[in-house]
């Protein structure tokens, strides 16, 4: 485990002689302290962390971070220009260590952790699938080795430092997800992480808006398999099926290992058929092999999440009977659910967030539902130039699938346009801009047989409009 001497040693690259005083793991609320970790006081828009330094060590912190001085009768270190001249053999926590910048020593200590440690390191980016995608595979890698993975969704220049700060001597494999909003910061998660292998799910749209567009989006993910050591240390396994992520095998001295629906790539799959929320089946294609397969992930979009799973079990010495195992007990779809409304109907609660590519998706499993199909389509946030594309796209599909179609925001107009234009009866399609109009609408027309699909970008908060149901 990470001690208080190796945190010295990082900030100030100075050893000093003190007993060993381990450490849990970091965090940056104090809410979430737990007994023996480190806090990180970050100095924000609206909140101080500084001010929540006396809450952590009532939590248990035995170390706070801090870049400016605090109130209270704390032992103050100040690490800014090296180790102080003091007696490290009588210190007592809790203590608090001054920086220059919290943020930076924060990814100083995680990059000076990670070095220490003898592991592989699985990194995922994309722009739709990161977090089930990270969940599979470990699942998948848990069935022969010690493996961490990222907790929820912490993947930016905070949450990857606290997630590889978690890992101990005893990992094997740590299996890391990591965020993209501008060019140069997944190479400095890398740079942190040092992954041996990196997974690319795809290139959508989401965030276009402050990338500026595919182009550089594609740009920006791809930043993962050119930190990636050469071959045969270094393996990129991307989607053969994504034309922004196939020519990444030019970026990268990795090997590269494509997965896909075409028999191009290196393993494939056909035959796929979704079976509601019973999971889907497939055909899995590698070399000379082909095996027929049922797992319990939630839409025929999970045959992708599968074959990346299947490719890092591979390509990390696993046999067949691991892969299988952990793709049939993997939980990876934390974010869509299947609830049941006071009245019988079933609701795919999918609110957590919302782009064109996930969506699409998710009309592909309300397609699997049996009674009327009700899509409540909201949203879809930070699309930039692909903002009008992205939502006539799914009003098209929606067309398609849906029965109903209940619309709610500004853009979501587009969604219930392009509905109309490609054949949907208007009696069918409800537009609205206040989440309360929805709910009413939904309580007053809902039938028990209905099968009802909620989703929109995270902004619009329309999980109220699915605990409204549960009540109803």
């Amino acid at each position: 485990m990470l001690t208080l001497v190796d945190v010295f040693e990082a900030l100030t690259h100075t050893r000093p002689a003190m007993k060993d005083i381990f450490l849990t793991e970091a965090a940056i609320d104090s809410r979430q302290v737990i007994p023996g970790g480190l806090f990180v006081a970050f100095q924000g828009e609206r909140v101080d962390g500084h001010n929540f330094v006396q809450q952590a060590f009532k939590q248990g912190a035995l170390a706070a971070l801090i870049e400016h001085p605090i109130d209270g009768s704390y032992q103050i270190l100040d690490l800014r220009n090296g180790l102080p001249s003091v007696d490290f053999s009588t210190l007592q926590p809790p203590l608090c260590l001054l920086v220059p910048n919290t943020l930076t020593a924060l990814q100083q200590l995680a990059s000076y952790w990670r070095r220490r440690l003898n592991l592989r390191v699985i990194g995922i980016t994309g722009s739709v699938g990161k977090s089930t995608t990270k969940e599979a595979i470990a699942q998948v890698l848990s069935q022969r080795y010690k493996t961490l993975k990222s907790l929820a969704n912490l993947n930016n220049e905070i949450g990857l430092p606290l997630n590889v700060l978690r890992l101990t001597p005893g990992h094997q494999v740590a299996v890391l997800e990591m965020g993209f909003y501008v060019l140069g910061e997944i190479a400095q998660l890398c740079e942190i992480a040092l992954p041996h292998v990196g997974v690319i799910t795809n290139i959508g749209t989401v965030h276009a808006e402050r990338a500026g567009s595919q182009e550089i989006i594609a740009q920006g993910k791809g930043e993962l398999v050119e930190a990636l050591p050469p071959a045969p240390e270094g393996i990129a396994i991307l989607n053969y099926d994504d034309p922004y992520v196939r020519p990444m095998k030019e970026r990268t001295k990795a090997r590269v290992f494509y997965y896909g629906l075409s028999p191009e790539a290196h393993l494939w799959a056909d035959d796929v058929q979704g079976m509601g929320l019973e999971g889907i089946r497939f055909r899995l294609h590698y070399k000379k092999e082909s095996i027929y397969l049922r797992v319990p992930m939630i839409g025929r979009h999970s045959v992708e999440t599968a074959l990346r799973a299947a490719a890092v079990g591979l390509v990390e010495n696993l046999t067949w009977d691991e892969i299988i195992r952990g793709l049939q007990e993997s939980q990876a779809q934390l974010r869509l659910s299947a609830v049941r409304a006071r009245n019988g109907a079933l609701i795919i609660d999918d609110t957590y967030n919302a782009a064109p590519e996930s969506t699409l998706a998710a009309l592909n499993l309300l397609d699997e539902m049996t009674g009327r199909k009700v899509a409540v389509l909201g949203d879809m946030l930070e699309l930039g130039q692909y903002e009008r594309e992205g939502h006539q796209k799914v009003g098209m599909r929606a067309a398609q699938v849906a029965d109903v179609l209940v619309t709610l925001g500004l853009r979501a107009h587009m969604i219930a346009e392009s509905a109309r234009k490609a054949g949907m009866k208007k009696s069918a399609v409800h537009e609205y801009e206040d989440i309360q109009a929805v709910i009413a609408w939904l309580l007053q027309n809902l039938t028990p047989d209905d099968a009802v699909l909620i989703k929109g970008s995270h902004g619009l908060r329309m999980d109220r409009i699915v605990a409204a149901l549960e009540a109803f």
